[in-house]
């Protein structure tokens, strides 16, 4: 059975909901500003295993309750962006959103990883019309959302492939090398945000 019990199928639809919302906005903003905030996401509820692997390693039981009330991520939303003004842009309508509440920011734009991640994360909690693991209706459910450009998700997405790599050699070089292309991508973002507004002001 799924760590997630009866609400399994409540995620997948509150998942959903939050993704329906940001779309909305987007369309909304898109209309008025001719502005697209973000050109794709990526929605996932975390799946058993890896609920289960994450629950283990914060050393709490494999329960509904744990995986819904001591972790905040079983719902995931990625907002990728092609400027950085749009994440900050897509930040800004989430925390004045009605339909949740912003519970913690992580801002690694501003102050990346050491090893050169970049990303926004927030944790939001979004009350839906359904009932929750505490009996609540209408229910509070939580989600990680992610907000990145293009450049960033891209360097996420081959750091994660190479980081699982075994026996790799060079292992100071590559992270190193990889280091130096984040920070490379970093600079053309900064450049082609330059360069959007450059075009804009004309």
């Amino acid at each position: 059975m799924s760590v997630y019990g009866e609400y399994e199928e409540t995620l997948e639809t509150v998942l959903a909901f939050i993704k329906g919302q940001i779309e909305d906005y987007t369309a909304e903003e898109y209309a008025k500003n001719g502005v697209k905030l973000h050109e794709h996401l990526i929605c996932r509820v975390k799946s058993d295993e890896s609920m289960r692997e994450k629950l283990n390693a914060k050393g709490f039981e494999e329960t509904s309750l744990n995986a819904l009330r001591m972790v905040y991520d079983s719902i995931g939303i990625r907002i990728v962006c092609s400027f950085l003004d749009d994440v900050f842009a897509n930040i800004r309508m989430i925390r004045e959103a009605s339909w949740c509440e912003v519970i913690e920011e992580k801002d690694y734009i501003t102050h990346a990883k050491p090893n050169g991640y970049r990303s926004y994360h927030m944790i939001i909690a979004c009350t839906a019309p359904y009932e929750d693991i505490d009996g609540n209706m209408p229910g509070k459910f939580y989600a990680e959302v992610q907000l990145r450009t293009i450049a960033m998700d891209s360097w996420a997405a081959l750091e994660h492939k190479m980081k699982y790599k075994k026996s790799v050699k060079n292992q100071a070089l590559i992270v190193s090398e990889l280091k130096r292309c984040a920070d490379e991508l970093a600079s053309c973002d900064l450049s082609m945000q330059t360069i959007r507004q450059l075009i804009e002001e004309n």
